[in-house]
């Protein structure tokens, strides 16, 4: 029996990019540097792809991932969210006879996810006992500046009380969810249906681990950031 399991969500409908999940980002598929971190854990018992898509269960497994069954259709849409996606991966393996007490969602579209925000952000859940726990970074603006402008042009406040000119060190630190990390308790996760309930707490990683690759331009600049640290690497 798995107490958790690493799930790597990848469909193979992408519109933005098409086939990004399987992309080479420095030099290997994009979804291989997710499943290497996975295994590279020291928490999860299971590292389980779940994708419509026969290539890029065909890779994943090539790098080492289980794939023991595939999406159903209705869940692999561009509208099919992550948590019916996720409960049907806890329902699957329960009928196959294991039943793990947290899932991990780990989407390939961040690469530079490492070994130990996956074991830290484990520990988290474990030493507070919560229902998820949800990966973050520090915004790279802060809301209280954010403007809308009207139809004639003129720009006003996004938040209508906010402190315009303030300096940035005065303002609260404020996050975003940078999309690498979501880990729900299997049992919470069925019975709420919801990925990201009241409670969940926020694992912090830095800007240059928080890199989601949703278009292009994100490919070109991750594979440029990877052929960098490669290089770096073979200089120490």
């Amino acid at each position: 029996m798995s107490n958790v399991v690493g799930l790597v969500t990848a469909r193979g409908g992408s519109k933005g990019v098409p086939g990004k999940n399987i992309r080479s980002v420095g030099g290997k598929p994009l979804i291989a540097w997710t499943i290497e971190a996975a295994l590279a854990s020291s928490t999860l018992d299971r590292v389980v792809v779940s994708s419509d898509d026969p290539e890029i269960l065909r890779i994943a497994a090539e790098f080492g991932a289980e794939t023991p069954f595939v999406r159903p259709v209705e869940l692999a849409g561009d509208r099919s969210g992550h948590t019916g996606v996720v409960i049907h991966a806890i329902e699957w393996l329960r009928q196959h006879g294991d039943e793990p007490d947290y899932i991990m969602t780990l989407q390939p579209t961040s690469p530079f996810r490492r070994p130990v925000d996956i074991d830290s952000a484990m520990q988290l859940a474990r030493t507070r006992d919560v229902k998820a726990v949800m990966s973050v970074k520090p915004a790279s603006e802060h809301p209280m500046w954010a403007k809308l402008i009207d139809d004639d042009g003129v720009m006003r406040p996004f938040i209508p009380h906010g402190q315009n000119g303030v300096q940035r060190q005065l303002l609260s630190d404020c996050y975003t969810i940078n999309g690498a990390i979501y880990l729900n308790r299997c049992r919470d996760l069925e019975r709420e249906k919801v990925m990201v309930p009241p409670g969940t707490l926020a694992y912090v990683m830095s800007v240059e681990t928080s890199v989601d690759i949703d278009t292009p331009w994100d490919l070109m600049v991750a594979d440029l950031l990877m052929r960098g640290q490669e290089d770096v690497r073979k200089a120490a």
